[in-house]
């Protein structure tokens, strides 16, 4: 049954949903780990499968939209269906929850790093939570797939993808080649297309500003417009972050070393939540508590302000022949990216101890229908008795 529209609620109902927001995007903030394909799996656990919030088909085409958009995009999701669930203000409630917690633990490393020019040895987490991640991502492509793919022309384009993504392909590329097959198939068979163009956005926002002033004082106004402009252009996820951060801040502008900016990379790999709170971690190392307050809503408000602009779109793409068969087409391309990290990530568990957890998460997801925290949160306990109680050598 479709939900009603927020803005047809009462003030009570409101409220309800705005603290349903709080707490499933704080939780999923607390215990998201593993990159946006894992945070993708469990949204959509969630939000689809326990709430029934949004369909699989809705959920696939917000999935599509933020993947054509700059920013983090498991984030842009939760700001998407914080909007669609709590209007205005539950935009903000879901975004900022997923991100908060995120911040904060990498906040209060970055506080110990400072002081002691090292990391808390907490590898352990991740030995026990990666097979449970890889779990997870198997169960969503799966359910995403049966309402993604429509047929051979999906179908195709979903496979092509994660097979180009292997071999090394751009991803933003792929996602556009995943539109313009599915456009052109589409073209092939039907007759000649009109109506609403998404090209003219994404050409707008590819050519936000790619530029700073070559000197920039190094304060908190200054980090905010060093990741806000990062926000504004960054395509390609965590390792393309870390590419702009190597070129401004470290080559440019000489705010961080090289070391420090692996360290920083290092805490926003083993913590929950979004990867780009690796703002947050150098906004502190280079300027402070206001540093790490300006970098984190520097990187983040672009997304925001993204969602606010498109979402009403959404549908009149999903309604106009064409741009529904580009989305179409987008939707399979994403689901081929998510096949190549569920098997890169299962690459990494390949030992006794990952597939016997792997396995017993299997169960209890599929056949329990345990919830995907609860799952994690063992999964981290079974790591830590494993790794010391067990005198493991990992890590």
């Amino acid at each position: 049954m479709a939900l009603l529209p927020f803005s047809s609620l009462d003030r009570a109902q409101q409220l309800t949903r705005w603290r349903d927001l709080v707490v499933v995007f704080g939780k999923l903030g607390l215990f998201a780990f593993g990159g946006p394909a894992a945070h993708i799996a469990m949204i959509e656990q969630e939000v689809v499968q326990r709430r029934q919030w949004v369909s699989q088909s809705r959920l696939l085409d917000l999935i599509g939209v933020t993947n054509l958009i700059p920013g983090p995009n498991s984030t842009e999701l939760a700001i998407h269906l914080g909007l669609e669930y709590g209007g205005f203000w539950g935009m903000w409630l879901a975004g900022t929850c997923f991100i908060l917690p995120a911040m904060v633990m990498v906040w209060i490393l970055a506080i110990i790093y400072r002081h002691s020019q090292s990391l808390p040895q907490l590898s352990w987490v991740l030995y026990g939570i990666k097979p449970v991640i890889v779990v997870i991502v198997i169960q969503a492509v799966v359910k995403l797939g049966r309402k993604g793919i429509k047929g051979w022309t999906t179908g195709a384009i979903a496979v092509g993808v994660a097979l180009l993504s292997g071999l090394g392909v751009n991803e933003i590329g792929l996602m556009i080649l995943g539109g313009l097959v599915a456009l052109v198939s589409d073209r092939l068979i039907n007759s000649k297309p009109s109506g609403l163009s998404l090209v003219p956005l994404v050409d707008l926002v590819a050519q936000l500003p790619t530029f700073l002033p070559m000197e920039l004082r190094r304060d908190s106004w200054g980090v905010f417009l060093v990741f806000l402009k990062i926000g504004s252009v960054l395509y390609g996820g965590g390792y393309v972050l870390f590419a702009f951060l190597q070129q401004d801040l470290v080559e440019r502008l000489g705010w961080l070393t090289a070391q420090q900016l692996i360290d920083a990379i290092a805490v926003g790999q083993f913590t929950p939540g979004p990867i780009f709170t690796t703002a947050t971690f150098i906004g502190y190392l280079v300027a402070g508590h206001g540093g790490a307050i300006a970098a984190t809503v520097g990187i983040f408000l672009t997304g925001f302000v993204l969602v606010l602009l498109l979402h009403g779109w959404i549908e009149r793409l999903r309604q106009v022949q064409w741009t529904a068969k580009i989305l179409d087409g987008v939707n399979a391309a994403a689901l081929g990216l998510m096949a190549v990290v569920t098997f890169k990530l299962g690459a990494e568990i390949f030992d006794v101890f990952g597939l016997v957890v792997g396995g017993v998460a299997a169960i209890a997801l599929w056949r329990l229908k345990l919830s995907s925290i609860w799952l994690i949160i063992m999964g981290g306990i079974i790591g830590a008795v494993y790794k010391y109680v067990l005198g493991s050598n990992y890590g």
